[in-house]
């Protein structure tokens, strides 16, 4: 081959390199979506090209920061405006960039999040996270950070000593209220834990004279109630099942919750794992350890820490969930019974 064609080999080689890369880059600031979804975005006074684009590509909201932040420095060269957005999956970076430049585009600083009862605290905080200029792991952080810990349960009535066990997962599991709140979107860590232990302190207020009139601590009332929650979160049920547990505590019975099972495994894929791990060791797993365990399981809402408090007097020693049809519990007073409702209702 002569120098002519080598030379002609290496410029076409080059050239069909450059088209590749120049069509991928333009594919990676095209849209993440083609439906549209519109999403919670927002910029910070501190923010600049680089932290934007990094975080529009955490929020899956476009393709790619590099190619974002290459496109902010060579081509629109964009000035953000500091505030809250509402952006859209099915828009370009180029759209994006232009949307977050407009000052007339900022909306209310105020964000509403609803936790769900019977929520776990991680999950919370992922959930806030998603809305927030927060994270995971600052809410996390600080929901297990000891001398913050210290400072609520002096602040706080219904946090005793109890939440600073180092066995437990997090340790303010079970007192973060599930509940529909507005937050500014740029609130910080303690502001936003702030509004959900005054909103349990509501509940605890509602209920102090049930709390200081029972057999059990505060804080084995709120694990009760997470266990109660976690079962049922059906009021009906809940006070039944709340009878259940008092009714084996008072014979020395173990509470055999497999949901105890899954907080005990805090990362499984479906119901029947919990179901057939009853024998991992963990402080949480009630068919292992007798009584009531370390801590909350999760953040049960108010309906559940009422049929806690009141729960209804019955006979019944076992109870399952018709996992298989429409969820309805079956209670039995004698494990015979409870057999046989295993046998008609969860055999497959």
């Amino acid at each position: 081959m002569n120098k002519k064609k080598i030379s002609f080999v290496i410029l076409a080689s080059f050239a069909l390199l450059i088209a590749a890369l120049f069509i991928g880059f333009n594919s990676s600031l095209k849209a993440v979506s083609k439906e549209s979804e519109i999403v919670n975005f927002y910029v910070a006074d501190n923010d600049n090209l680089t932290t934007i684009t990094q975080k529009l590509e955490d929020s899956n909201i476009i393709k790619s920061a590099f190619s974002a932040k290459l496109h902010g420095k060579l081509i629109s060269k964009p000035s953000f405006v500091v505030g809250n957005f509402e952006l859209d999956r099915a828009w370009s970076t180029a759209e994006v960039f232009k949307h977050l430049e407009t000052a007339s585009n900022v909306i209310s600083n105020e964000v509403t999040v609803t936790l769900i009862p019977g929520s776990w605290a991680k999950h919370m905080a992922k959930t806030l996270s998603e809305k927030l200029a927060v994270s995971e792991d600052e809410l996390l952080t600080l929901w297990n950070d000891e001398e913050y810990i210290k400072e609520m349960i002096a602040k706080y009535d219904y946090l005793t000593d109890d939440i600073l066990n180092d066995e437990l997962k997090v340790s303010l599991e079970g007192y973060l209220a599930p509940n529909t709140y507005n937050f500014y979107v740029d609130a910080s860590p303690r502001d936003i834990t702030k509004v959900l232990l005054d909103q349990t302190n509501l509940i605890y207020k509602k209920y102090e004279n049930e709390f200081n009139n029972s057999d059990y601590s505060i804080h084995e009332l709120f694990t009760l109630a997470s266990i109660t929650q976690y079962e049922s979160g059906k009021y009906e049920d809940d006070l039944i099942i709340a009878g259940v547990w008092y009714n084996r505590l008072d014979i020395g019975m173990k509470l055999e919750s497999s949901v105890t099972v899954c907080y005990s495994l805090y990362e499984y894929d479906s119901w029947e794992e919990c179901e057939k791990n009853t024998r991992i060791d963990s402080p949480f797993n009630t068919y292992v350890y007798a009584g009531i365990p370390i801590g909350p399981i999760l953040n049960p809402g108010e309906s559940s820490i009422k049929a806690t408090l009141f729960p209804e007097k019955t006979d019944y020693l076992f109870f399952i969930a018709d996992v298989y049809g429409d969820n309805t519990v079956y209670y039995a007073k004698t494990f015979a019974e409870h057999q046989a409702n295993i046998d008609k209702y969860l055999k497959r």
